[in-house]
């Protein structure tokens, strides 16, 4: 694993970590966090690729993780972000450096939950030739698992508001919540996520994603306990991609013999010989499916 930087188009400095395969190289994969995750998160899965000769760069957006600038590290207030920049400038500047990385092989995305929602906002996404999703789902509220709708919308319609109109920005940490946000971005996802059109602007009329520009195959993992995601979700935010082939697995803990999987579970190493299997199978085999 190297540490590297992807300087974006407006000159913002991301902190990215490339793995690379011993062995010859198969395919590359951008692995896009979700919201309020780090790419340390995602760094199991992502040797375990590079095991299987598939090479892996993993970022983490501005005002996350390892991309906060040394200024901002103790409070996010006053720093300017939103998804928007996350997906136009950040996750485009992956993609391209990624396949500048490696010019002559497959780019593919292993996008977990918000990770599988941007590539529609990410201008370069025909650079993109295959998707696996991870409980990737719609964020709208009324959505939302049975178990999370009972507290989402008082954090939509009242702790965001209150509590970022305090900070300067969403202060997760103290609350245990998805961890410290840019102002931009959570006012942006608590716009979307109250929306059922999901994609909204700033008005809340629909908003115009290029989703259907992605023409590629995708494999949707999700799973029956996802305490965030329901089945409706899920299917609301695959349909997003009308022109893509798109291959859904709602997967049983029972399935692969564990007691749980839940959200975050798939990118645990208890999954090595059972999901990583699946999915390794899928990325090997998508490119030669288009």
């Amino acid at each position: 694993m190297e540490t590297v930087q992807i300087i974006t188009a407006d000159g913002t400095a991301l902190t990215a970590k490339k793995f690379t395969p011993a062995s010859t190289i198969k395919s590359v994969v951008v692995m896009p966090a979700a919201m309020g995750v780090k790419q340390n998160f995602y760094e199991p899965f992502a040797e375990f690729l590079a095991e299987n000769g598939i090479a892996v760069l993993s970022f983490d957006y501005r005002g996350m993780g390892e991309s906060v600038p040394a200024q901002f590290r103790h409070s996010l207030r006053g720093f300017d972000a939103d998804i928007l920049i996350w997906a136009e400038r950040d996750y485009n500047a992956a993609l391209k450096t990624a396949k500048e990385w490696q010019p002559d092989v497959p780019l593919l995305i292993v996008g977990h939950s918000l990770g599988g929602q941007l590539p529609g906002l990410v201008p370069d996404n025909h650079l993109i030739d295959g998707m696996l999703t991870v409980g990737c789902g719609s964020g709208y509220w009324r959505d939302n698992s049975p178990q999370l709708k009972r507290f989402v919308w008082l954090m939509w319609y009242f702790l965001v508001p209150l509590y970022t109109r305090i900070w300067g920005y969403f202060p997760g940490k103290k609350m245990r919540k998805v961890g410290d946000l840019p102002k931009g971005v959570i006012y942006q996802w608590s716009r979307w996520c109250r929306s059922p059109e999901y994609f909204v602007e700033k008005d809340g009329s629909p908003m115009q994603t290029g989703h259907h520009k992605i023409h590629k195959p995708i494999l949707c993992m999700s799973f029956t306990d996802d305490e965030m995601m329901s089945r409706r979700s899920i299917d609301s935010m695959h349909d997003y991609y009308s022109n893509a082939r798109v291959e859904r697995r709602y997967i049983n803990p029972k399935d692969v013999d564990a007691r749980r999987i839940g959200h975050f579970g798939f990118f645990r190493p208890q999954f090595r010989n059972t999901l990583w299997q699946q999915a390794l199978q899928w990325l090997n085999t998508a490119p030669q499916s288009t």
